[in-house]
């Protein structure tokens, strides 16, 4: 089922000025969800990617959008126009995808989901900005040069701002937030895996108000 947005329709760029990291969420039980969710916005962080790398991925979307409104919820891990409307049909609010294709930027305007596509390349960054896409994820950040190849693209890409997703910590985080041409990391310190098996909700909250004030 179709749910309608929450508040108004947002652009990508909109995703970074709620704070400086977008936790990438991999929820393994559908009854993680809604707690996390709720302990993530507890701790000042609303944005929530949620992987499509498990079978509970697209109902968990829909628990916490349906149930923490205050939340933006969209879908990661984009690979497919199908993977697309499946987002949407969840409540997906906004689309993040690990590489850019075409097929991909298509299925999201055609669909109205705003997408934060992945590069890792000045081929991709300029196949992505040919499409309209002035706001990319920089993935994998830590195996694609990092810190060194931000600070390459800013000369021949100034209009471009990134969102470095992949091996970053809360101890590297702030390295890539002082660069000028990114406005958020993406990172799944805030959620660890034996945290949410333990139901450590508290713990979790702890780690998104201490990343909420990494800027």
């Amino acid at each position: 089922m179709t749910h309608p947005a929450q508040n108004a329709p947002l652009i990508p760029a909109d995703l970074a000025r709620h704070g400086p990291v977008i936790p990438v969420i991999v929820v393994e039980r559908i009854e993680q969800a809604v707690p996390l969710a709720q302990a993530l916005v507890a701790g000042g962080v609303r944005v929530l990617e949620v992987t499509l790398r498990t079978p509970v991925a697209l109902a968990a979307i829909e628990a916490m959008a349906r149930a923490v409104p205050e939340a933006i919820v969209g879908a990661g891990t984009l690979r497919s126009a199908a993977d697309v409307r499946a987002a949407v049909n969840a409540g997906a609010r906004f689309g993040v995808s690990p590489g850019y294709t075409r097929e991909i930027g298509s299925a999201c305007r055609e669909a109205g989901l705003p997408l934060l596509p992945g590069v890792a390349t000045a081929g991709e960054v300029m196949a992505a900005s040919a499409d309209g896409h002035g706001f990319l994820k920089f993935f994998p950040a830590s195996a694609a040069g990092g810190l060194p190849m931000l600070k390459a693209l800013a000369g021949p890409f100034p209009d471009i701002a990134f969102c470095p997703t992949g091996g970053i910590s809360a101890e590297t985080a702030p390295q890539y937030l002082a660069l000028p041409n990114v406005r958020v990391v993406g990172g799944s310190w805030l959620t660890p895996a034996d945290a949410l098996r333990a139901g450590d909700w508290a713990r979790i909250t702890a780690l998104a108000r201490a990343a909420q004030a990494l800027r």
